[in-house]
């Protein structure tokens, strides 16, 4: 029992440092480019008040397991890119013992 709470905490903060690093990227990224590219950017994806606002395109995990999978595929739409959340978990090699590694 005890294994299972460690293994699924484990997991859960794997997912959400998974998800942190895949949203940040792009953005550490469009700061790498020159000031006047970045400049544009940045603008034209705030909202009026200053935030910025992500497009993702949120679609809720269809079991309990499928958190590594999910939590990926909504990361992944920020950049525009569609994936499924099956073939997600078969490239993921997600059981119903969940995710072991993100790698």
């Amino acid at each position: 029992m005890r294994t299972d709470i460690l293994r699924k905490t484990a997991l859960t903060a794997a997912g959400l440092a998974f998800t942190g690093g895949a949203i940040a990227g792009p953005i550490t990224t469009a700061y790498a480019a020159p000031a006047q590219h970045v400049t544009a950017s940045v603008q034209a994806d705030r909202k009026g008040n200053g935030e910025r606002q992500l497009d993702v395109r949120y679609e809720a995990q269809p079991n309990f397991y499928y958190c590594g999978p999910a939590a990926a595929r909504n990361a992944l739409s920020v950049q525009g890119k569609n994936i499924d959340m099956d073939a997600m978990a078969k490239e993921m090699g997600t059981t119903e013992a969940g995710t072991n590694s993100i790698n």
